[in-house]
């Protein structure tokens, strides 16, 4: 049995070792076939590259051929336009000669005949001066002659032809200077009716007269009591503070601002507009929003007036000036607002010295600057003439517009063209229907005069005329001015405004006097 399955295991291995050469002879046949077979691809492949290389490389050859053809042509056609450019420079260079040397053929006979000429310019001029000489000598021996016959010298005799030509023209010179002067007058008459007619159809300015009264709203009748405060303390510091006259009437929702100064009414208005939407009505409130308000107002001034001379057009101008231009806004003469009125000037008197031939653009900076001292009147001594033409003078302003502040209040004769057009102007502005009050201004006269006495006396800080000028309250220096003191002045100031002041009725003088202590706890 043992033996039997060794004999089966032999079997087997053999058969399997038979087996494995079988297939490697197989395998090995395979491979040669393919062997073959890649070796003819190859073959192919590389016969059809060189057959497509032999196909670039002619037809490469044919490319390069036809290119060295063009290359040749173009080069023949830039040989034969050259040597064409060449011909024909030559043939300038010749015809440019040939015009030279005529030229300078021309010239040399000129300068032959200019050379002729001189010498006998020289010659002529030898001979005229002889002759001039003569001449004279003739005339003297002739004016001895004459002289010696009429008794009298050349000078006489000179001045008495003079006079006798001059008297016997004189009835000719009347009539001409006469018909002269009427013709000029109807021209002028005309050309002024003309610039007249187009400065004023050609601006249209807007006009309000100023009040002497603001109100202002509230929202119910018990704030009335609050801006009162107890026992009037917060009115009274209103008053005191800020220089109005407030009225608290029966008007319902409405107080009353009273005040001659635009500026300090304008002031004040807003202060309390601000104090009733906050609602903090008391005298330390009170001062710390009036200062606000003041400052604001004076920041908006000066951008009000930059604004304005920047639409006017007038050039660079010294911020000082500018800052004036805005505080005119507050101004008013003869219930004319002073801003309005200035700007209505700068407009008319631009397009009156277009019209008349001068400089539109310095005639509206003169009426610009024309009543600036108007704006300094309330602060310092002097005219508003003065004034103006101080403050212009330090900041180095045109001649033009000196002699126009000057010119327009007849102090100075007119000087330009833009000047007389901001004469005619500020006449125009101001003589139009409607558009001033004599009234307004005497009493503004009044009241100016009022606070002008009683700010001349020594210890006063500050004056009012409030209460439509019926009474004038003086804040006078508590370390300065005693109690007496103040009785007395209070008696100097009525008696002066007495005999230096026209007004109807009576006018109150009231000095206060106070002191304060402030201290900040840390």
């Amino acid at each position: 049995m043992f033996n039997e399955i060794l004999l089966g295991g032999s079997i087997a291995t053999v058969s399997g070792v038979i087996g494995f050469f079988i297939s490697k002879k197989i395998t090995s046949a395979n491979f040669d076939i393919y062997l073959e077979q890649a070796k003819a691809k190859a073959k192919a492949i590389d016969n059809e590259s060189q057959t497509l290389l032999e196909r670039a490389h002619l037809k490469s050859r044919g490319i390069e051929l036809e290119a060295q053809k063009e290359f040749d042509s173009a080069k023949e056609r830039a040989k034969a336009d050259l040597s064409q450019r060449e011909d024909e420079l030559i043939k300038k260079e010749q015809s440019f000669s040939r015009y030279k040397q005529s030229e300078d053929e021309k010239i040399q006979a000129a300068q032959n005949v200019i050379n002729a000429k001189e010498i006998n310019l020289k010659r002529n001029e030898k001979s005229l001066s002889q002759l001039k000489e003569r001449y004279e000598k003739k005339i003297d021996e002739a004016l001895h002659v004459i002289e010696h016959v009429a008794g009298m010298t050349q000078e006489e005799g000179k001045t008495l032809l003079l006079e006798k030509v001059e008297e016997k023209a004189r009835g000719d010179i009347a009539h001409i200077v006469r018909k002269c002067e009427s013709q000029a007058k109807e021209e002028a008459e005309k050309k002024a009716n003309y610039i007249l007619a187009q400065a004023t159809s050609r601006f249209a300015g807007e006009f309000a007269s100023e009040r002497l009264t603001n109100l202002v709203h509230l929202d119910n009748d018990e704030l009335k009591g609050r801006i009162i405060g107890k026992e009037g303390r917060n009115i009274k510091a209103l008053e005191v503070l800020m220089g109005v006259d407030i009225i608290i009437d029966d008007t319902p929702n409405a107080i009353l601002v009273s005040s001659f100064n635009l500026y300090r009414r304008a002031i004040a208005t807003k202060t309390l507009q601000l104090l009733i939407e906050d609602g903090r009505i008391q005298p330390a409130r009170i001062e710390e929003i009036y200062n606000k308000v003041s400052t604001e107002f004076e920041s908006k001034i000066l951008s009000e007036g930059e604004e304005l001379v920047a639409q006017m057009e007038v050039g660079s101008m010294h911020p000082d000036l500018m800052r004036l231009i805005g505080r005119l806004r507050y101004r008013a003469s003869y219930g004319q607002n002073a801003l309005a009125h200035t700007l209505e000037v700068a407009h008319l008197a631009g397009i009156m010295a277009s019209e008349m031939g001068g400089n539109a653009k310095l005639a509206k900076r003169a009426g610009l600057l024309h009543d600036i001292g108007k704006a300094l009147t309330h602060d310092h001594d002097g005219n508003h003439v003065d004034l103006g033409a101080d403050i212009c003078n330090r900041y180095n302003e045109d001649e033009v517009v000196i002699n126009a502040i000057y010119a327009h209040h007849g102090q100075q004769e007119i000087n330009s063209i833009e000047c007389g057009a901001v004469c005619a102007a500020d006449a125009l502005s101001a003589a139009r229907p409607g558009a001033r009050r004599e009234v307004l201004e005497s009493f503004l006269k009044r009241v100016t005069e009022i606070e002008d006495i009683a700010s001349s006396h020594s210890g006063v800080k500050q004056s009012y005329a409030i209460n439509a000028g019926r009474e004038v309250r003086v804040i006078v220096n508590a370390t300065l001015v005693n109690d007496d003191e103040s009785v007395l002045m209070a008696k100097e100031i009525a008696k002066e405004i007495e005999e230096k002041v026209q007004y109807p009725g009576e006018i109150k003088v009231n000095v206060i006097r106070e002191s304060r202590a402030i201290e900040f706890a840390k």
